[in-house]
């Protein structure tokens, strides 16, 4: 068993204790430390306290290191090193500043948001690795929660206390509908005439499934769902398919295979997401999360200084 080392030894002391040994006398130690030259005074007494032995003479007006203030500066620089370069390690190990940073996020994100994100993200830090987990809106709210990721971009999560968010875009919900059906020819659709439709779906924890119940309990009837999936591409397919129709958000027009349209719905059906990068406020003041805040508004920028999409 270790002997118990004095309270009066601490880290902060034996930083004073080494800032003075460099150089050379109170005044200067306090300098280099922002402190007063008392504050160093104090730290060196309190450190012969703590180690039961003189560590300084006094000639003249000056303190005079011993052999024992030596050895024991010689042993703080080790533990400090030492200690400096574990705090590094257990903060790699947990995520924190580490050269990769592991990113969640939504499917329909991954075309286009995703890729600009960690392309702005590298702008600023080089020599990150980002690693990419994909998942629905709850399941990337728990692996943010139980540290498999270190941020996610998805649906802002409602009612979350212990999430921060930096809001990327709104997007809009529409009506999807195979190219060659009777809805591509419409300007816009009434969601409650299509209570005889079939209709495909995202499993449950999609914030564009969220949208999809609440846009049909507006409509005032439950859908018919003749097949759900939990992935937005083959969710298109499916429409493409002639398998049943669907909401669907603009953010994936670019890649909506030609079979598919878009259709916007009449104004009291129509739902908005909020697609955001989220992250534990724990961790607000990580050095790789505040660079990726950084790419969020500079990418949040560009996408408001871009003409509308038609």
């Amino acid at each position: 068993m270790l002997n118990r080392i004095d309270d009066e030894i601490t880290f902060r002391k034996l930083e004073i204790l080494l800032a003075f040994m460099e150089s050379g006398n109170l005044a200067r130690a306090a300098e280099r430390l922002g402190i007063s030259a008392v504050s160093v005074h104090r730290a060196l007494h309190s450190l012969e306290t703590g180690t039961r032995c003189s560590l300084f003479r006094l000639e003249g007006r000056n303190l005079q290191p011993t052999d024992a203030a030596h050895a024991l500066a010689d042993v703080a620089r080790e533990v400090l090193q030492t200690m400096s370069h574990g705090i590094r390690a257990t903060r790699e190990i947990a995520g924190y500043a580490a050269d990769r940073i592991r990113i969640g996020s939504l499917y329909s994100l991954t075309s286009g948001t995703v890729p600009a994100l960690i392309m702005a993200l590298r702008l600023r830090k080089p020599d990150i690795q980002a690693e990419l987990v994909l998942g629905s809106n709850s399941e990337l709210l728990r692996k943010l929660r139980d540290g498999v990721v270190d941020a996610t971009v998805m649906g802002f999560p409602e009612g979350a206390g212990d999430v921060e968010s930096q809001l990327l875009f709104e997007d809009d919900i529409f009506f999807a509908a195979p190219a060659q059906s009777p809805y591509a020819q419409q300007q816009e659709i009434d969601l409650s005439r299509c209570a005889d439709e079939r209709f495909v779906s995202l499993g449950e924890g999609y914030v564009t499934q969220d949208r999809f119940v609440d846009a049909f309990r507006v409509a005032g009837f439950e859908p018919h769902v003749a097949m759900t999936t939990n992935d937005i591409f083959s969710l298109m397919n499916l429409v493409g398919g002639g398998i049943g129709c669907t909401l669907l958000p603009g953010r994936i027009r670019g890649v909506l295979p030609r079979n598919v349209c878009l259709v916007p719905l009449q104004p009291r059906f129509q739902m908005r997401q909020k697609i955001s990068v989220c992250f534990l406020r724990t961790r607000e003041r990580d050095p790789n999360l505040l660079s990726l805040l950084a790419a969020c508004r500079s990418h949040s920028a560009e996408l408001e200084a871009a003409p509308p999409r038609g």
